[in-house]
Order: structure tokens, then sequence, then C-alpha cells
């Protein structure tokens, strides 16, 4: 796996943010049986940064707490299957021959505020950020409620398998 961590704000002392990432990440990935290594790029911005993505790419200027960008189109969510049938040059990696996945942004900002919010810690909210865009990254959505609810559980079996609960 290759998995690209970049900063653009400060971290808060202590957190431990790329084990968080990586953990969840991987954990993700086996959660959903991806068949394939990955690439996967996470950045860590404020909510200003943030602000400014959202607007550029969803017309809506204000910060929000992540953002997901995914690579693969999928029939039905979770199914790497689809891969077999499309030209692999555009999901490959042609150097790693790695599946690109995506890209991840998250507001640290509002992984401060949230923690504080819903009284946990902040490495269950980035874990669950993190665990939270992995699924969009594999073709979930929450437009409706039962694939809100679909979501939900997998995003809490995730962190369970890290151990990042409330």
């Amino acid at each position: 796996m290759t998995l690209n961590i970049e900063r653009e704000t400060a971290i808060p002392e202590g957190l431990d943010y790329k084990k968080i990432i990586e953990d969840v990440v991987n954990a993700a990935l086996e959660f959903e049986d991806c068949p394939y290594e990955v690439e996967l790029n996470v950045i860590l911005t404020s909510n200003d940064e943030i602000a400014m993505i959202n607007r550029d790419y969803r017309d809506l200027y204000q910060p929000t707490d992540v953002l997901s960008f995914p690579m693969v189109e999928y029939v039905a969510p979770g199914d790497f299957s689809c891969l077999d049938d499309y030209d692999a040059e555009d999901y490959f990696n042609p150097e790693s021959g790695e599946l690109m996945l995506g890209d991840i942004i998250i507001s640290m900002d509002k992984v401060l505020e949230q923690a504080e919010k819903y009284g946990h810690s902040r490495e269950r909210e980035l874990g669950f950020l993190v665990a939270h865009s992995m699924l969009h990254l594999f073709g979930y959505d929450h437009m409706e409620p039962e694939e809100t609810e679909a979501m939900e559980v997998k995003q809490r079996d995730i962190l369970n398998l890290v151990h990042l609960t409330r």
C-alpha cells in the first residue's frame, strides 16, 4: 500500500495521526475485502482550506469535516469485481500496479471541534472521519436513510477493529 499523508496545518501534540490513519485505512480495506494493494492520499488541513475546496467542488463556501474524492466508479458499493471489466490503466497506477482509491481531505479543526462536541477522543474522531471517507472511496453514500444506516454500521465495525470506540 502507498499511503501519502500530507499535513497543511498544525497537528495537536500527542495525536499519533499517522498510526490512526494507517490503522483505519488497513481495517477498512480488510473489512471490505479489497483484493488489491492500494494507493491513497490523505490531506490534513484547516477549516479555511477545506472551505475553499468545498466551494470549488461543491459550491458550498463553508468548512466541512471531511471530503472524499474517489477515483473508482463502482457498479455497486464495495464490489471490486467491476474493476475486472474496466480498462486497468484508468484505475491502477501503471508503475506500482496499485489501485488508485482516491483522496481524503480532513479538517483538523473539525476533528478537535467534533471530538469535544460529541464527547469522545480526538483519536476516535480522526478515525471516524477516515473510516467514513474510506467507505465513500468504496462507493458507499448516505443520501437515503437505508444508505446512512448501512454506512453507520460499517463505520462502527471498522472502528471496532482498531479499538476506536466511544
